[in-house]
């Protein structure tokens, strides 16, 4: 292609050139007056010399051709999943690139977006486009079209925000007048503290309904609370009590409507973080021993406990002649403690306190009833467990794991993980454990006893029990058979794992989830699951995965460590995952609790609609009473204010082209133009000098 132009090159500056020609004017002006008679030949020369200051130029350009750009976005997005969307959106992109191949001079650009892997930032089309036309000149772009559901949250606010102009065409998926009713989280807290209630703020939305209520079932961990039936639209408060630390999975699920486009936006699913505020501990200490204040010292270090500390020397009923007032500084308050404030405590430790008819048996009985509902107890013994005057023969023997033969070891030796220690969390893996000998210290004193219920996950002196774990009804109970772990705390003989031991220890006895050992999790990053298993068998079973749709998978867990089994999970579906394995469920919700995706799915040309037109492009449907596609014609049109009829949409026939060549010719220098006012200045001259 060839396009030939005229230019200008001044030699002087265009204002100094208008002064000569007004000059030039004034003397032809003068000479016409004065009746000479080479006036116009004067003229013809002024011109000329004029013309030539200005140096034109003939110039000629060699240009190639540029196709026009269109793009074509292909929305993919979770929401274009629902019904005959899929089909419709594929049968949309074939008849496009059908139509756009057989404009020889139009080079089309197909993009398909998705959602980003936490699909909370819901359907991006433009950021797409822009991507996908970021190398192409502006006046190349010939049109962009968009096959989607109309739910799109990146829409510029402005035409110009395109860095375009050309057309914007988009193609709706579903059909008009959709139902859809799905439950919306207003307020979705992140955090509680452990026994207290948080307040879920929440509303169910029935697009295309009649407003009738919709019950909202509400479960925890997978344990179904009350329900509650709102109007669609307004605001419910649903009160939800933290029952332990870690994430408490919350779902809200509401039935499906009839004619409902899709199942996925009816549950919403959020994690609320237990968080204990403080932990009560009530600490017994009987006969007084060098550690008696390392339990005292341990459980006051840390912030988040509140101790009460007593040292028992004698009866709730003074029995004896001593005066009181030299016995103990105040009267210990049993009443208080054992009886009408024991529930307020969290864990109750007895070191080495022994059954010498201090406390009547009423109070062990409540001691027992506290475990059996849910509480903690810990029993750091010495040589007295093993007499007849021991914690075993009180009311207390059927809540304790080890009953004592009546034997005492009092030699050196290293506390040891035991097998099964190996796979309990609270011993896995403690500091130094795995040297041979354990890097701890030494110890000089044990109780020996036989197992009765529970786990020994930490041996002593001729591999006998050292520490024995149990389950008591709701409760748990810990049984620590020497009254020597202060020389670890002391950092006697190189110490010990003192303070991760008693923490581990504390927290599996509160139940922290991460503590378990018979324990199934799961946790999402992203798309990516990662399935555990916690458990002190020597195998762990399949675990049955179920996807938010109900589709249902077995999952083979492999072996990372001593009662640690762990499988990844590649989440195809956004949601709550379901998990069970031997009798345990583990919950994960993939995604965001209210992904952005799912809170309108409903398909529109609104939202399309104000860009659209702003464009010179349209919006309209693919179907209208049936899932049938009718695609609209495909045209090319030079620039217009409007690209769109009744069946029949258009893109910009730019023109663009690249320039590849340059050829120019002056006009007002050389020979000829030389020769030409040379012949003007001879003959006005010859012409005056005629009589």
């Amino acid at each position: 292609m060839t396009d030939l132009t005229f230019t200008f090159a001044p030699l002087l500056p265009w204002p100094l050139l208008a002064v000569l020609a007004l000059l030039a004017v004034v003397v032809l002006i003068l000479g016409a007056a004065l009746g000479q008679r080479a006036t116009i030949l004067r003229a013809l020369g002024l011109a000329l010399a004029l013309a030539a200051l200005t140096d034109p130029s003939l110039v000629r350009e060699k240009r190639d051709p540029q196709k026009t750009v269109v793009a074509v976005v292909i929305d993919r997005s979770e929401s274009q999943n629902f019904g005959a969307r899929p089909a419709q959106t594929e049968e949309a992109r074939k008849a496009l690139e059908t139509a756009l191949a057989k404009f020889g001079d139009v080079e089309t650009r197909f993009v398909t977006v998705t959602n980003d892997a936490s699909g909370n930032d819901g359907t991006k089309l433009f950021g797409a486009l822009e991507q996908a036309l970021k190398d192409v000149p502006p006046e190349r772009v010939g049109g962009a079209l968009l096959v989607t559901d109309g739910v799109v949250h990146d829409i510029p606010a402005k035409a110009e925000a395109l860095g375009f102009h050309a057309p914007v065409h988009a193609l709706i998926t579903g059909r008009e007048g959709e139902r859809d009713r799905r439950i919306e989280l207003v307020e979705a807290p992140r955090f509680g503290i452990v026994g207290k209630e948080q307040t879920v703020r929440a509303r169910v939305v029935d697009t295309g309904g009649d407003g009738a209520r919709a019950p909202i079932t509400v479960r925890r961990d997978g344990e179904q609370l009350p329900t509650y039936s709102p109007v669609p639209g307004d605001i419910v408060n649903i009160p939800v009590k933290i029952t332990h630390g870690g994430a408490n999975i919350v779902e809200l699920e509401v039935p499906p409507a009839p004619g409902e486009i899709t199942l996925a936006d009816n549950k919403a699913v959020l994690t609320i973080e237990g968080v204990r505020d403080r932990l009560k501990v009530l600490l017994v200490s009987g006969e007084p021993h060098p550690g008696e204040r390392a339990w005292r010292n341990l459980l006051r270090a840390d912030a988040n406990v509140e101790l009460v500390h007593f040292t028992i020397l004698r009866p709730p009923e003074k029995l004896d002649v001593t005066p009181a007032s030299e016995l103990a500084l105040i009267a210990f308050p049993t009443a208080d403690l054992f009886g009408r404030k024991i529930n307020e405590f969290d864990l109750i430790i007895f070191d080495r306190y022994s059954n010498q008819t201090l406390l009547p048996s009423v109070y062990f009985d409540n001691i027992a009833r506290f475990v059996e509902k849910g509480g903690a107890f810990l029993a750091a013994v010495g040589p007295d467990y093993a007499s007849t005057q021991g914690l075993y023969y009180s009311p207390l023997e059927n809540l304790l794991p080890a009953r004592p033969d009546g034997s005492l070891y009092e030699q050196p030796f290293r506390a040891r993980v035991s097998k099964d220690g190996e796979k309990h969390p609270v011993t896995r893996g403690l500091p130094g454990a795995r040297a041979e000998p354990p890097q701890w210290g030494q110890w000089f004193r044990q109780v020996d006893a036989d197992v009765l219920k529970g786990n020994s996950v930490l041996s002593g002196a001729q591999d006998k029990p050292l520490l024995v774990l149990s389950h008591e009804g709701k409760g748990r109970v810990a049984l620590l058979l020497s009254d020597q772990i202060w020389l670890w705390a002391r950092g006697y003989d190189g110490g010990g794992p003192n303070a991760d031991l008693t923490r581990r220890l504390a927290h599996w006895l509160m139940k922290e989830p991460d503590l378990e050992e018979e324990a199934l999790r799961a946790q999402a990053k992203g798309r990516e699951v990662t399935i555990e298993r916690q458990t002190l068998k020597d195998e762990a079973a399949p675990v049955t995965a179920t996807a938010p749709s109900g589709a249902q998978s077995q999952v083979t867990l492999r072996q990372s460590a001593p009662g640690l089994w762990r499988a990844p999970l590649d989440a195809n579906e956004m949601g709550l995952w379901r998990f069970e394995s031997d009798g345990l469920t583990a919950l994960v919700n993939v995604g965001p609790a209210n992904p952005r995706e799912f809170r309108e799915v409903a398909s529109t040309v609104e939202k399309l609609a104000p860009l659209a037109e702003a464009t010179g492009g349209t919006v309209r449907r693919l179907s209208r009473a049936s899932d049938a596609v009718s695609m609209p014609r495909l045209v090319e049109m030079t620039d217009a204010n409007r690209y769109g009829g009744a069946d029949w949409i258009g893109v910009r026939q730019t023109g663009a082209s690249t320039l590849v060549g340059v050829e120019v010719a002056p006009l007002g220098l050389g020979l000829w133009a030389m020769l030409a006012l040379l012949s003007l200045v001879v003959t006005a001259w010859a012409w005056e000098g005629r009589r």
